[in-house]
């Protein structure tokens, strides 16, 4: 779906995911894909809002009365680029023809290093499932790499 930044209204996925709130930014859990996501609080903000609803230009206006930070189309559109690759869109959603889709670097250049704190930030990992989990060996065991070991860490051929 190809529109400008007025017409596009996003909505984020609502089903198969869990999602807890906490102070300053929200943690998704994709039950369909077994991915763990954590948006910042830009992030969260965005994602709050896309209610299908509220334009990209509109959630620019919220994100810098809710964030007190420099705020704009541009940012929006990043953390939409980053929901879209983690799959917490039901459909892609993309900037009007002929506009490419800013970097992060390119953002930073426009709004100014002082106002990087604002880039939004989704940070996602995958989640072992539980059959996996179970056979992680706790801290202290011995092993052969990091992969057997709750924690991730092999050192001296034992868990740490």
């Amino acid at each position: 779906m190809e529109t400008t930044t007025e017409q596009t209204k996003p909505q984020v996925r609502s089903e198969g995911l869990v999602i807890q709130e906490l102070s300053s930014e929200v943690l998704i859990y994709d039950l369909e894909r077994d991915k763990a996501h954590c948006l910042n609080q830009t992030a969260a903000i965005i994602w709050k809002n896309c209610d299908g609803k509220t334009s990209v230009s509109q959630l620019a206006q919220i994100l810098a009365k809710e964030s007190g930070l420099p705020a704009n189309d541009e940012l929006v559109w990043l953390a939409l680029e980053q929901f879209s690759k983690a799959k917490l869109l039901p459909d892609a959603v993309k900037q009007s023809e002929g506009k490419k889709p800013m970097t992060r670097r390119e953002v930073i250049k426009r709004i100014g290093l002082g106002a990087a704190a604002a880039i939004p930030v989704v940070t996602s990992i995958v989640a072992p499932m539980a059959a996996q989990a179970a056979t992680l060996f706790p801290p202290g065991n011995p092993c052969t790499s990091p992969a057997q070991c709750s924690s991730g860490l092999c050192t001296s051929a034992h868990c740490v």
